[in-house]
């Protein structure tokens, strides 16, 4: 499979093409345009069927394929006077964002060039959900919550439901499934409705062969549909047979990764073919803290905690494996870190600091990613004795206890010196450790 990311905007307008085919019984006021430029919006408010966007309290977002825009300051909306975000005030903030480079939390940079601009949908918290779809092995998982927003990811082993679907099961027996399995935390008088959509969007997310589908926060009212935000990845294998039902869609290259060293763009082929994440961005290749953190609000956590605890210009890159990699994506994973941070000893003599991090995992098995990385540890062991290094571990999730004792035992067998730490420890405790401990 070769996952390739596509805008929100994309997203949303496949959602309303096969609408009326795939969401029987809900409706989708499908309203959003995609612009470069403050004057092309106002030119589209000119437009037949564009007049909302000089009627309507507007939302404003770069759709450049990275999340956490709100943390990031790069969506302009007005929670309390919602009508004060009119189409003048939306055409400036696009041409003052795209009149400069923009740096984000997590180290990438450039220059923004697409927004996603759509109205303001006034709504309570309770009305918020999330549901995502994705790959998991041979099998499809279908995630549901009854909230949804920035915090679901942070608090996803208690507010998350998983279903497995098995590809071999026939309708009845998903349905079956996604019922077993919704959260039960949704009201009784919206449960039935969620289950129903669940079950569409499931049938939607395969039948239109997605590789990842993610809405969150997905709004509901009454049996009104609001797709607030968006995540799509396609499987672009299957590109031949899917092109009536795509149209002519697009694959941008991410935000920042234009010029991708080969080391990045190495990383972000195996990307494209893995139905797991993995993300590599070289901030300083000569920094003397390097990191590899599973999933990518933790890594976003790691590299805050870093830069607050040191001088930013020490931490050498940021990045993410997670989504349930195999042992060979994490082995190469793994392996290009090492090689990047081998090629040079610290000018000032000082050892390197490699810390391996990352919350609890949901489905991700850190036995066997673990497995993956001591095998590239016993292909780097000389190499990273030789410039000098000092590893801090701190995972927790499915099978960590085996993960750590490998881990350990692998170090201690090649010389390698290694802390390591479960759930136990907060999750970035081993930030301050390693900091600490290296003065």
């Amino acid at each position: 499979m070769a996952q390739r990311a596509i805008r929100e905007y994309d997203g949303k307008a496949l959602f309303a093409k096969h609408w009326n085919e795939y969401f029987s019984g809900f409706e989708y006021g499908f309203q959003s345009v995609l612009v470069t430029s403050g004057d092309e919006l106002k030119a589209k408010a000119k437009e037949h069927g564009f007049e909302w966007l000089s009627q309507k309290p507007l939302v404003v977002k770069p759709d450049m394929l990275f999340g956490k825009r709100g943390k990031n300051g790069l969506v302009l909306f007005k929670v309390e006077k919602p009508g004060d975000v009119t189409l003048e005030d939306a055409a400036k903030w696009i041409d003052e964002k795209r009149s400069h480079e923009t740096l984000l939390i997590s180290g990438q940079e450039g220059m923004l060039t697409h927004f996603i601009v759509e109205p303001f949908t006034p709504h309570t918290q309770d009305q918020e959900y999330y549901i995502a779809a994705t790959t998991v092995g041979e099998d499809d998982v279908l995630y549901m919550s009854a909230e949804g927003g920035m915090e679901v990811e942070e608090g996803w082993s208690e507010k998350v439901t998983e279903a497995v679907i098995p590809i071999d099961l026939n309708d009845d027996e998903i349905s079956h499934l996604i019922r077993a399995n919704v959260p039960q935390d949704i009201p009784d008088e919206k449960k039935e409705v969620f289950i129903t959509f669940a079950k569409q969007f499931y049938k939607f997310y395969r039948d239109l062969n997605f590789a990842y589908l993610e809405i969150n926060p997905l709004v509901i009212i009454g049996n009104d549909m609001h797709i607030l935000d968006l995540v799509a990845r396609l499987d672009d294998t299957a590109g031949f047979l899917m092109k009536d039902k795509w149209g002519d869609i697009e694959f941008p290259t991410p935000f920042g990764m234009e010029n991708k060293s080969p080391e990045e763009e190495a990383i972000a082929e195996a990307d494209a073919k893995s139905g797991a994440s993995l993300k590599l961005t070289i901030l300083n290749p000569m920094g003397r803290i390097w990191t590899m953190v599973a999933g990518g609000g933790a890594s976003v956590v790691y590299a805050d905690t870093i830069a607050d605890m040191t001088n930013v210009s020490e931490l050498a890159n940021y990045g993410e494996y997670s989504g349930g990699p195999t042992t060979s994506e994490t082995k190469f994973y793994a392996e290009t870190i090492f090689d990047l941070m081998t090629r040079r000893k610290d000018p000032k003599g000082r050892d390197k600091l490699l810390i391996i991090g990352g919350a609890i995992a949901n489905f991700t098995d850190v036995a066997k990613t673990f497995t993956g990385i001591i095998q590239a540890f016993e292909e780097y062991a000389d190499k990273l004795k030789d410039v000098g290094i000092k590893i801090y571990v701190r995972r927790g999730g499915p099978n960590y206890e085996k993960g750590l004792k490998d881990i350990k035992e692998a170090a201690d067998r090649l010389g390698l010196y290694m802390e390591v730490y479960g759930p136990e420890t907060h999750v970035t405790d081993i930030v301050r450790m390693a900091i600490e401990g290296d003065k």
